[in-house]
């Protein structure tokens, strides 16, 4: 499939027919395939040339089954594009650890699970996302990199900002037209129009103007797309910094080595990088960044509109406890019937959101008490800080592990009567409960493997 012809003609306007040429034809070409490893699951990760902007960033040089491969349904490694793991490269050196971080746009969670591995546990990222099914694709990604310290929220970017001058770092991946997956996504040609690049700079400003009441004074804004046009990145910058006239300051200047070939400039104080697919092993992507100037606001926090978690103390916290390594770094909490850890450190700050907007997952899932007994849900063996010896563990060889994360039957004879945690090639998978000659597979529907 070719390009769209207007695309073409203003590539070759704005870059000259050299360039212009050479990005039309990278974009024609194959796609490289990178990954991003979670330090905390440090199992079964593939190995690869190292993306040079992140140190967990990895080329591969064959693009695997990733379905099949145990590692990825475990959560040790996300598949992403290699572009858009700039963003941990523009936070690396300003020590965000213990911040709190807004991922506006969040959906599918390549940034989202990376902030959250920034932050660490005494930090807190929430992950919005507007569409309701993308967002349980966000939530599922989220369940499954396993760090604890996320919220993923279903609201429409004024519920957001309704949490005035609140968190530390807000990041915006605004919708946009999509002319940087063109490589990879026949789609996005398709679909692609000079009508839908403006909507889409319509709608990149209305979320902007939303994000930037929820960034506090001195924080740090990321705003990026996948696309090319100066309409939906430069002009909306522009447009935007013109609206907030005087609020918006230089940020620390984000070193980036000419070798890697990423196209740095400015736009007013914004400092900006573009990502073109025949400059760098990536698709398309630009971001940009600045920061909020120290104006008189304070944090600001909506009035509660209902109360969703109750505090758990006593036996049932006891018995929490005993499934995670460090339980003196955690809370407890109810939500309907069902068990959640939160790290304490932010604690309250999850309450707070959830007493206000539309959370659809946060921290980590740990299952239903019944008696004085837990009854693990799937997510708590996907947490990288689950104490392991908890419960029986049983190890199944890659072929019964794919049987298992297709949800199919397993044989009961590699299981220990009751609760058991399923795992492979050093990977936690989910838990198995064992009854007498029969084993029922615990996995969620939603992760299970449909690919034969």
């Amino acid at each position: 499939m070719s390009l769209p012809e207007k695309f073409v003609e203003r590539v070759y306007h704005e870059m000259g027919t050299e360039q212009g040429e050479a990005l039309c034809n990278s974009l024609l070409g194959a796609s490289p395939t990178s990954i991003r490893l979670n330090p905390h699951k440090p199992f079964a990760q593939p190995e690869g040339v190292s993306v040079p902007w992140n140190k967990y960033g990895r080329y591969l040089d064959v693009r695997p089954s990733f379905t099949l491969d145990v590692g990825f349904n475990a959560g040790t490694y996300y598949v992403q594009e290699a572009g858009s793991q700039f963003v941990g490269h523009i936070l690396e050196g300003l020590d965000i650890e213990g911040a709190r971080l807004l991922d506006m746009c969040a959906a599918p969670g390549g940034k989202s699970t990376l902030y959250s591995t920034l932050v660490g546990s005494e930090g807190l990222v929430v992950a919005n996302e507007i569409v309701r099914n993308r967002a349980a694709v966000l939530a599922d990604n989220v369940r499954k990199w396993g760090l604890g310290n996320v919220v993923v929220t279903n609201n429409e970017p004024r519920h957001i900002s309704t949490f005035e001058s609140w968190f530390d770092v807000v990041a915006v991946d605004a919708p946009c037209s999509g002319e940087g997956m063109f490589r990879k996504d026949e789609q996005a040609r398709s679909e692609w129009s000079e009508g839908n690049v403006k909507m889409c700079a319509t709608r990149q400003a209305e979320i902007l103007d939303e994000a930037w009441k929820s960034l506090a004074d001195g924080g740090l804004m990321i705003y990026s797309t996948c696309t090319f046009n100066s309409d939906e990145n430069e002009g909306t910058l522009r447009a935007f910094s013109e609206r907030v006239d005087g609020e918006v300051m230089e940020a620390e200047v984000i070193e980036c080595p000419e070798e890697w070939g990423v196209v740095c400039g400015r736009e007013g104080v914004w400092q900006t990088f573009r990502f073109y697919p025949h400059r760098t092993q990536s698709e398309g992507f630009f971001a940009a960044v600045a920061r909020k100037a120290t104006v008189g606001n304070r944090p600001v926090t909506p009035k509660p509109r209902r109360k969703i978690m109750n505090d758990i103390g006593g036996k049932a916290r006891e018995e929490l406890s005993r499934w995670v390594n460090h339980p003196e770094k955690m809370r407890f909490a109810e939500v309907v019937d069902t068990c959640y850890g939160y790290y304490a450190a932010r604690y309250e700050d999850v309450k707070q959101l959830a007493a206000s907007l539309s959370v659809i997952y946060s921290g980590v899932a740990m299952g239903r008490i019944f008696g004085s007994t837990l009854k693990p849900d799937a997510a708590l063996a996907l947490f990288a800080d689950l104490r392991r010896d908890a419960v029986a563990r049983t190890t199944l060889q890659k072929e019964e592990a794919l049987q298992y994360l297709r949800k199919a039957e397993v044989a009961a004879e590699h299981f220990a009567e009751g609760m058991n945690l399923v795992e492979s090639e050093g990977c936690a998978l989910g838990f198995a409960k064992r009854i007498g000659n029969r084993c029922n597979n615990l996995f969620p529907n939603s992760l299970r493997i449909l690919k034969n």
